[in-house]
């Protein structure tokens, strides 16, 4: 059996940089495919920031003038 893929995607453009951890309960390291695992849990924690400069247009700001 082969190992799914997955992927994670931001929408929209800007450079960023992401970082993401989960933490498992009563899961063994390697799951087996076909077995059944009960009171399993899975925390997944993702975070992005944006590094680039504002877009064409955008300043970041709210639109209100100084």
């Amino acid at each position: 059996m082969e190992e799914p893929r997955t992927a994670v995607r931001f929408p929209g453009a800007g450079q960023r940089t992401s970082t993401s951890r989960s933490e498992r309960t009563n899961l063994p390291r390697e799951v087996v495919a076909g077995q059944e695992y009960r009171d399993a849990l899975i925390d997944y924690r993702l975070a992005t920031r944006l590094t680039g400069q504002p877009e064409d247009g955008r300043d970041g700001g709210d639109g209100a003038d100084a």
